[in-house]
């Protein structure tokens, strides 16, 4: 059993502490928002993941789990303080690290025993080396047994709690291997294969996976788009490439792109760092560009079966930039309908969990309780997220709810030859739309 300190209790922090102490460590995560620690007590989760309120329970009966606001309590014989805090984009793409800094300054302030300091939030290259000398600096000559490992995480929201149980890999990066061997310790249990590598090479590796499964993303975005021109079916045309071992089934879904809290602020990031190092990161400025491209193409679809967009009534259905989490970050539903708002258009939306999130940055978006009040006067139904709600809807209620039959498939999830049966003009992504209407 080993006492580990988790600083910050966003999404990687809070399903980290958690895990670690479901496999039998004792941990105490630390948030300076009071308010938010304050709700953990309470059993209270400051983000919806499948599972995890239960776990956090589980774990807190158990003892293995507390939370605070006391960087003292929580750093007392810490062996381990991992770093999850928010390192959210600048202006150009940058990471913001004012929260690295100080969470390495407290802990620099504070602990007096060894330790090891792990960076799990997703950090410029560079960034271990950075810490470590904060560290040093902060101790103004007072020596200290630390040392900094990298180790980025590799969690999808909505299943976190199984990738973390159940990890492709772990990756760890130091300049210490003793340390990086300390931390390999805690996931020996997962059985999972364990990469030790150097700080700068751990901290590349997340955003080159990120930015490399955008990039699977958009590359089938981009083949969607001459699919609807030529009359070709972009779903089966990626199952056919997906049997192909050395290209892969996974994230060849085409739709109105990538969203969320890593894939938008990694990407623009190693950008960011290829520019102010002197390379030239076209791939993912395109990449980034054909991304955009697909919520306008969407509302394109829209204008191009209404004729016009002002004064018509389009309804959404999903705000989460995906299913099974709350989270609207990057969130393509918030562009499209911004670019509807833009065109006059009357909109409203519905989500089984992002609602309370929606309320608080949407504004002049009617916000319904189910689907069918979406519907209901519609002119047309946009779906931007696939939540299972959403994939087998009274269609026929729909199309007697709705004032024009137009469905927009963002996410290819409906059948477009049952729809069309019923009266509806469908469109999807890619699925020979030009070529059939």
């Amino acid at each position: 059993m080993s006492k580990i300190c988790v600083v910050g209790t966003g999404y990687v922090g809070l399903v980290t502490g958690t895990c670690f102490a479901d496999l039998g460590n004792r941990v105490t995560c630390l948030d300076i928002d009071k308010t938010r620690i304050d709700n953990l007590k309470q059993g209270i989760m400051p983000i919806y993941e499948p599972g995890l309120e239960q776990l956090v329970a589980q774990n807190v009966r158990a003892g293995r789990l507390e939370f605070t606001t006391d960087f003292s309590a929580a750093l007392k014989d810490a062996e381990f303080a991992f770093i999850a805090v928010g390192t959210p984009s600048g202006v150009d793409g940058e990471a913001d690290l004012q929260y690295v800094r100080s969470a390495a300054e407290s802990i620099a302030d504070i602990v007096d025993g060894p330790i090891v300091v792990v960076n799990k939030s997703t950090v410029p290259v560079g960034t271990g080396d950075w810490v470590a000398d904060i560290i040093k600096k902060r101790r103004s000559g007072r020596s200290l047994d630390f040392n900094v490992v990298s180790n980025p995480e590799f969690l999808r929201e909505g299943s976190a709690i199984n990738d973390f149980m159940n990890a492709d890999r772990v990756v760890l990066g130091s300049t210490d291997r003793e340390a990086a061997n300390k931390v390999a310790q805690l996931y020996l249990i997962l059985r999972c294969p364990i990469l030790i590598t150097d700080l700068r090479t751990a901290e590349m590796i997340k955003y080159a996976s990120n930015a490399f499964l955008a990039t699977k993303i958009s590359f089938i975005n981009e083949i969607a788009g001459m699919c609807e021109e030529l009359g070709a079916d972009v779903n089966e045309v990626a199952v056919g490439m997906g049997y192909d071992k050395r290209i892969g089934q996974a994230f060849l879904v085409a739709g109105l792109g990538w969203g969320g809290s890593c894939f938008p602020k990694d990407v623009k990031a190693l950008a960011h760092m290829a520019v102010l190092h002197g390379t030239h990161p076209q791939l993912l400025q395109a990449v980034m560009d054909i991304n955009r491209t697909q919520r306008r193409r969407a509302v394109y679809q829209l204008r191009k079966a209404l004729g016009s967009l002002d004064e018509k009534i389009i309804g959404i259905l999903g705000l989460s930039f995906k299913p099974n989490t709350d989270d609207i970050r990057e969130a393509p539903s918030l562009e499209v309908i911004h670019l509807l708002q833009n065109e006059g258009a009357i909109v409203r939306a519905y989500d089984p969990q992002a609602m309370e999130n929606a309320a608080a940055v949407l504004s002049k978006v009617g916000l319904c309780n189910d689907p069918y009040e979406v519907a209901a006067g519609a002119d047309a139904l946009l779906l931007t997220t696939e939540w299972n709600e959403f994939k087998q809807l009274d269609f026929q209620r729909i199309r007697g709810l709705m004032r024009q039959p137009v469905l927009m498939d963002g996410r290819n999830t409906w059948d477009p030859d049952y729809l069309r049966s019923l009266g509806f003009t469908y469109f999807g992504v890619g699925r020979g739309n030009t070529a059939k209407s």
